[in-house]
């Protein structure tokens, strides 16, 4: 069983130093906070903000090859969470097939976004991630640290 979610924003982690793309689901009732780099952050940004650079990033430039191969994005899954690392897989078709790759989530939503296709989680994932870690770490935040979160 999979949820379908969607980016509400990035937030920046000042105990770690990362940021982080919080995923929610349509009812607001599941929410999947994903530590990314700033490289992906910076790019998943664009792309929220529907900002074209002046030369293309990486995302944009795996878009435009699948783009110039007929190849489209269907969906992209967070598949797992293990030792507080998440997996992902994009899901593509080309021609009459349909293909998984593996991926890291930063990057699946990074292309999901600038190719318009939903972003699922599995229901796994959503189960593992632990409520009291992440109670923890609400608990450590300022006001001031939901600044960049989309509501």
């Amino acid at each position: 069983m999979i949820t379908q979610m969607q980016v509400k924003g990035l937030m920046f982690d000042p105990y770690n130093n990362a940021y982080i793309v919080i995923l929610r689901d349509d009812d607001q009732v599941e929410m999947l906070p994903i530590w990314v780099g700033k490289a992906e952050a910076s790019s998943i940004s664009l792309a929220l903000e529907k900002v074209a650079p002046p030369r293309p990033m990486t995302h944009d430039f795996m878009k435009s090859y699948l783009d110039a191969f007929d190849a489209k994005v269907i969906s992209v899954v967070i598949t797992d969470l293990n030792e507080n690392t998440y997996f992902a897989k994009i899901h593509l078709m080309y021609g009459d097939s349909e293909y998984a790759v593996d991926s890291r989530p930063s990057d699946a939503i990074a292309l999901a976004l600038r190719t318009e296709a939903p972003i699922f989680a599995s229901e796994s994932v959503i189960r593992k991630q632990s409520s009291e870690e992440l109670g923890q770490w609400l608990e450590n935040l300022k006001p001031e640290d939901f600044g960049k979160l989309d509501s």
